[in-house]
């Protein structure tokens, strides 16, 4: 049956039938149909606007990581749309499904270069250099077909995200639809028998077999752990990948001891990770077999080309070299007391970095096994990466490499939006809450009860350090003056609290989490030691 709809409205419509019942945005003329189709939707759509485009975006993302769902915003063109590219390009770098909706000024005016309200040269363009997939949509016929292109692309293969331009006519012509809907069409690769059938050779026959993971084994949880178990085989994960195996698994660790378990296997299997610290910074063993196992073709000869590559979803992989390993494994000896041990090692070693780890424990106190902590650019979260235990997949979200400084606290909101009833906390510095500090406002208006804590030192604490250590002093452009977070937090109705120690930070987390409001936690600080050379296990010298 067919009906007529506006672009606006079918844009509505299809966001609807594909499961997806929450926008984050800002409204402008260029996006007012869709806008206005919205209100008619009622309940069935939540739309959360928000203070700053920026915002909005991050939002969807951190609503993507959480739930591994389409994170979805929608914002006028030009300034609005390149307002959200910071967010876009973590996006892209976390291989999160993110889907961005952008206006456009009409069809017909399109290139012209008339200085339109919002026009900029080739919006399509800069789009499309930050996402998988990107298109305009030329008609209100259009959008269902595209639409599902849309969100089909976003989950096929490597998640990553996608946009749609939309320009204000499209939006508000109108156009007779089909009201039939059009599943998804998720495309993954086919698994290699012969691949998977030489990594159960390979792995079976190896002495001291490793196992790491990213983010991209997100969903492989138990294959993961029922491979580290029958190779009794460490799992090292990276920030990403951090949750994939709960680091209460003998099995579980993070980079911490990567190296030197990297150079003492003779086997490793890589699942969904880009490889970048081995093997740019640690070297890759010369006698090393090396199995990759990555969704994206593109990935597997990034830095050096595998002994194996094997082109698949990790999931369908591991369950197809399960079996497969059964019949090739050798007899394996426990090694439960061994990586008890090393876990005991890397614990000491952890405790030597302070303050940071102090703080790190009372944050990881606050958190139930399935709460959410979103790092950030800041030297807790920096520890954090390395030595917080995580129990769950997606209850640890990471910018990876993109870096993003004041990416945090917006994600975190987007967290709390697709995890209502988990307890969501955003660990913070006052350099990066402020880029987005005023979504505040947002999370009061919407009840977004998140809880930050942000560790203020008055300054860009990394940058500074660095200015001192490596640049002979020369500070510049890196201290910061700031309001007091307290009154802060207090001026938008929610609730300011602070916290000098560890111990005073767990008290004011736990009457945090008790108040189910929107809460930041001023946590005053001084420099810190740069932590990263401190957090690896000794390896044996190069040569031995």
């Amino acid at each position: 049956m067919a009906t007529t709809r506006t672009g606006g409205e079918a844009l509505v419509q299809g966001l609807l039938a594909h499961g997806i019942d929450t926008i984050f945005g800002l409204p402008g003329v260029q996006n007012d149909y869709f806008y206005t189709a919205a209100y008619d939707a009622g309940e069935r759509l939540r739309l959360i606007h928000t203070r700053h485009e920026q915002g909005a975006a991050y939002m969807a993302l951190g609503y993507a990581l959480a739930s591994g769902r389409t994170g979805a915003y929608v914002v006028v063109p030009g300034p609005g749309f390149l307002n959200t590219t910071a967010a876009l390009s973590t996006a892209y770098a976390t291989n999160a499904p993110v889907l961005c909706i952008a206006g456009q000024i009409r069809t017909d005016q399109i290139g012209r270069g008339y200085g339109m309200l919002h026009e900029i040269p080739d919006q399509l363009g800069v789009m499309r250099s930050l996402t998988k997939w990107a298109q305009r949509v030329e008609s209100p016929h259009e959008m269902p077909r595209l639409l599902h292109e849309a969100v089909s692309q976003t989950h096929s293969g490597r998640p990553r995200p996608v946009g749609l331009e939309v320009p204000l006519n499209v939006l508000s012509g109108k156009a007779e639809l089909d009201d039939v809907h059009m599943p998804l069409e998720l495309h993954r690769p086919a698994v290699e028998d012969d691949a998977i059938e030489e990594a159960a050779r390979i792995l079976g026959r190896a002495h001291s077999p490793l196992i790491l993971v990213g983010g991209g084994a997100m969903d492989a949880g138990e294959e993961v752990q029922a491979l580290a178990e029958a190779l009794q085989a460490p799992v090292v994960a990276s920030s990403s990948g951090r949750g994939v195996l709960s680091s209460r698994h003998p099995f579980s660790h993070s980079s911490g001891p990567g190296q030197r378990l990297w150079e003492q296997a003779d086997a490793a299997i890589a699942v969904g990770t880009r490889l970048t610290t081995p093997l740019m910074d640690w070297g890759k063993p010369d006698d090393l077999h090396l199995i990759r196992v990555d969704v994206d073709p593109n990935e597997l000869s990034t830095h050096a080309t595998p002994h194996l590559p094997i082109v698949a979803d990790s999931r369908d992989a591991l369950r197809a070299l399960l079996p497969a390993l059964a019949r090739h494994n050798r007899d394996r000896p426990s090694r439960r007391v061994e990586m008890l041990a090393l876990h005991d090692e890397m614990d000491a070693i952890y405790e030597s970095v302070q303050p940071q780890i102090g703080f790190v424990h009372a944050l990881r106190a606050a958190l139930p096994e399935d709460g959410i902590c979103v790092e950030e650019i800041t030297q807790i979260s920096y520890v954090s990466r390395i030595a917080m235990p995580v129990f769950q997949p997606r209850t640890y979200l990471t910018a990876n490499y993109q870096g993003t400084l004041g990416w945090g606290f917006p994600t975190a909101l987007g967290a709390k939006v697709a995890a209502p009833d988990r307890r969501v906390l955003s660990v913070t510095g006052d350099g990066g809450f402020l880029f987005g500090a005023t979504e505040l406002a947002t999370a009061v208006k919407h009840g977004i009860n998140t809880v930050t804590v942000v560790f203020n030192d008055g300054a860009f604490g990394n940058v500074k350090r660095m200015q001192k250590e490596h640049y002979g002093g020369r500070v510049i452009a890196s201290e910061l003056h700031n309001p007091d977070f307290v009154d802060f937090a207090r001026s938008f109705g929610a609730l300011g609290l602070r916290a000098h120690t560890p111990d005073e930070l767990r008290t004011a987390l736990a009457d945090a989490f008790a108040a189910e409001m929107p809460v930041l936690i001023d946590v005053p600080v001084g420099e810190m030691p740069a932590p990263w050379s401190m957090m690896s296990a000794p390896t044996a010298p190069k040569g031995d």
